[in-house]
């Protein structure tokens, strides 16, 4: 799953971003930066999910 949630960040920043946080902030501003341009959108997105991937190792979790 952490693998298809890397590849949807970058090819669908938004969907990515759901698929990891859910519906919040984090999403309105990816979908925010998106519409600004692909790249940035990209770039939050795989930002978002790599923090959520450290986070989860952080706390014992596997997602």
């Amino acid at each position: 799953m952490k693998l298809v949630r890397y590849l949807l960040g970058l090819l669908v920043p938004p969907l990515g971003v759901f698929l990891t946080v859910g519906v919040g902030p984090t999403l309105i501003i990816n979908i925010l930066l998106t519409l600004l341009g692909w790249l940035p959108g990209s770039i939050h997105a795989v930002w978002v999910i790599a923090k959520f991937d450290e986070q989860m190792s952080r706390e014992g979790r596997i997602y």
